[in-house]
Order: structure tokens, then C-alpha cells, then sequence
């Protein structure tokens, strides 16, 4: 019978086209491509992968790699993070703003927690485990916005496995009851499975749209600016975080396993 450790090691290269000893040991999660290409193009490397399910590329001691869409595809590629035992991986996702009245398109969130609505965190620890980031990593990021000269919103973000669901009411209202400053499908998943995998994890979220009102939900057209305007900032911090830590040797893993 093949062990967790042997399947992770032949996959994560197949998922990725990434051998194992090419991988840095800072991971930068995303699941949109243009992310991955402008990495590659920044740092002047090729993205290897293409045609696969998880396109990676690396330079330096950074390896980036487009997980796809979803919790499930998250706690796959955490899963298979185990293969190397990275010292950090920083999910830039984008988000939902919850609260209208607030939140705006290019909004960051530096979430603090996250509320485990897609069921899959379920496979890797009980419902009452919180799902958290690793605290220095968040810090870290913190220090680097406002390097910036930006600023953030802090909170919880509510993660769930439904993607069509603005036009649901009753979705909305139980929404506003949990009060969470944004929704998304990813991040809770990759705080659980980290923690369960004792890799330290983090987030940074790009709030794309604001679905609770009708103006506010995405179209391919309101995505395209967001794009235009917002991403290569996004992704920069990304970097800059990880290497904050890479140049200044700080650790992350500041729980007890």
C-alpha cells in the first residue's frame, strides 16, 4: 500500500511540472493564471506546467503555483505541499466584499480567521477547530501594505463551496447574521488543511466585486478592470511579504505542531 508522503511526491511534480528540488521553500497560492504569468515575466523564468492542472514557476527561494477554483483543489495542492515541507505559503485570492456600505473594488482583506462553510475543512479536523492563519506571516503582510503606503481591512471571511448564489436572498441574510467582512471559496480550507499539515499559512484578498447588491455583482466586464487596476499591486505585496521573511530570517511557525 502506497503511503500519503509517496503519493504526495509523485503528484505534486505531475500537478505542477515542478520537480520537488526546483520548488522554493515559499509558496505563493493563487488560482487565477495571470498571476503566474506575471511572476514569470517579473523574474524573467518559465512557467512550467502549462497544460497541467496547477502551472507553477519559481525564482529564488519563491515558487507560485495556480491551484484552480474551489475548497476542493485547495486542500488537494496543501495536501501535496507535504511533498516539500515549505516554511510558508501565502494564498492571494480574490473575494467578495460583504458589507456594501464599507467595502469597495480594490479593497485588501488581511483576514484573521475564517468561517469553515464549504464542508471540505471537515476532512482534516472537527467543525469546532478554527480555521487561522499563521499570525507572523499575517503580520509580515501587514508590515509590507503599508509599505505601500495602503491600508487594509482585518476581520472574517466566510468560505464557502457555492459559487452561484447572489441571487439567493436567504443566502444573503444568513450571511449578515455570521457578519464576516467578505466571502470567498478557498481560504478556510487552506488555513484547516495547513494547520493539519503543519505547514504555516496566510491570506491576502483582493475584493473583486460586492454581491450582497445587484450593481455590485461580478461581470467580465467590472473583473477586466479590477484586473487592469488592482492584481499587479496585489501580487507585488504577495512577493514582498515572502521575502520580507526570506531576507530578514524570520520564521512563521510560531504554533506548536
Amino acid at each position: 500500500m502506497k503511503t500519503k508522503e509517496d503519493i504526495v511526491k509523485n503528484w505534486l511534480p505531475r500537478y505542477t511540472g515542478t520537480s520537488l528540488e526546483d520548488y522554493g521553500e515559499y509558496i505563493l497560492l493563487t488560482n487565477f493564471s495571470l498571476y503566474v504569468e506575471l511572476f514569470a515575466k517579473w523574474n524573467n523564468v518559465e512557467i512550467k506546467g502549462k497544460g497541467r492542472s496547477m502551472p507553477s514557476a519559481t525564482a529564488g527561494n519563491i515558487t507560485i503555483i495556480n491551484f484552480g477554483m474551489g475548497s476542493p483543489n485547495a486542500g488537494t495542492v496543501i495536501d501535496l505541499l507535504t511533498a516539500i515541507n515549505p516554511k510558508a505559503a501565502l494564498f492571494l485570492g480574490k473575494c467578495g466584499g460583504i458589507k456594501s456600505k464599507t467595502n469597495k473594488v480594490g479593497d485588501l482583506i488581511l483576514p484573521i480567521a475564517a468561517i469553515r462553510g464549504e464542508g471540505t475543512s471537515n476532512d482534516y479536523m472537527p467543525p469546532e477547530v478554527p480555521a487561522l492563519p499563521a499570525f507572523a506571516l499575517q503580520k509580515a503582510i501587514s508590515t509590507t501594505i503599508r509599505e505601500y503606503n495602503r491600508d487594509y481591512w482585518t476581520g472574517t471571511v466566510y468560505t464557502t463551496n457555492k459559487r452561484v448564489w447572489e441571487h439567493r436572498e436567504d443566502i444573503k441574510a444568513y450571511l449578515r447574521t455570521l457578519r464576516p467582512i467578505a466571502v470567498d471559496m478557498e481560504t478556510a480550507t487552506i488555513f484547516v488543511a495547513a494547520f493539519k499539515n503543519h505547514i504555516p499559512a496566510g491570506a491576502l484578498l483582493l475584493v473583486s466585486d460586492i454581491p450582497m447588491i445587484p450593481e455590485g455583482v461580478k461581470t467580465e466586464e467590472s473583473d477586466k478592470k479590477v484586473t487592469e487596476e488592482y492584481v499587479h499591486m496585489h501580487l507585488k505585496i504577495g512577493i514582498d511579504s515572502l521575502n520580507q521573511l526570506i531576507n530578514n530570517s524570520l520564521t512563521v511557525k510560531h504554533l506548536r505542531f
